[in-house]
């Protein structure tokens, strides 16, 4: 649920939770983006520059996917310091510190990225704080720390290195053809359930046409699928089938 938050913040991020622009960024930063430590203000000019440069040297996400394929060690590597909150604390505590830290040191050039961070992680602070005693308040004060605080540190970071492995990893011509920008993941029930909530795993489809809502992605597919172009598109039979080609060096 808490990555289905975060594919929420992605489709306000292009507009897509409402046709009123002042309502889809309030829903979307503060119903989605916050409670799970993100700023829908800092990600979407970042999320619009993969768009434009998906795959190309300019692409801000081009690290997630260039390591890929991995020795399947390298993966279980990664998937331990997931699952064991090793990721959680490097992401959510030593990054910003060191971001605070730079702009400490160097003043007005790291100025925006302090006051940015600063304000994500006072807002995080504050919705977590409220549902912390909201639940509380009710007698269910554990299920903060059991249901979302352990699983945020902890199966979200797994979960998102999946759907990102899937999404843009091993795709041969990705940065040449807008076809094969991205990955497509035929997704059983369980997989919807727990690893691409929303539609997300029709990905090559969301790049080919950014501004169609998450809930038109499975007829998008159909219609492409239908063209000659379609048969263009990199589409896997499932996620265990693009780890097992992530891993196959």
């Amino acid at each position: 649920r808490q990555l289905g938050l975060a594919i929420l913040m992605h489709e306000a991020a292009h507009g897509a939770l409402s046709q009123s622009l002042k309502l889809n960024d309030a829903v979307g930063h503060w119903l989605c983006a916050v409670p799970v430590g993100a700023s829908l203000t800092a990600y979407r000019p970042y999320h619009l520059a993969h768009h434009r440069f998906a795959q190309q040297s300019e692409d801000p996400d081009k690290g997630l996917s260039d390591p890929f394929p991995v020795s399947p060690a390298s993966l279980r590597r990664k998937v331990i310091r997931d699952l064991t909150g090793q990721t959680f604390f490097k992401q959510r505590i030593l990054l910003p510190l060191a971001i605070l830290r730079r702009a400490r040191v160097e003043g007005a050039n790291h100025a925006y990225d302090a006051a940015v961070v600063s304000r994500s992680i006072i807002a995080f602070l504050a919705v977590n704080a409220a549902l912390a005693t909201g639940l509380a308040l009710v007698g269910a004060g554990w299920a903060f720390w059991v249901l979302w605080l352990l699983p945020m540190a902890t199966s979200f970071p797994f979960v998102t290195r999946i759907r990102n492995i899937a999404e843009h990893a091993c795709v041969e011509g990705s940065a040449d053809d807008a076809f094969r920008a991205a990955r497509t993941t035929r997704a059983s029930w369980w997989e919807r359930a727990f690893i691409a909530p929303y539609w997300v795993n029709f990905h090559a489809e969301h790049h080919l046409f950014m501004h169609v809502p998450c809930w038109k992605l499975p007829r998008l597919h159909r219609l492409i699928s239908s063209k000659p172009e379609g048969v263009r598109m990199v589409v896997a039979p499932g996620y265990l089938s693009v780890l097992r080609l992530a891993t196959r060096g």
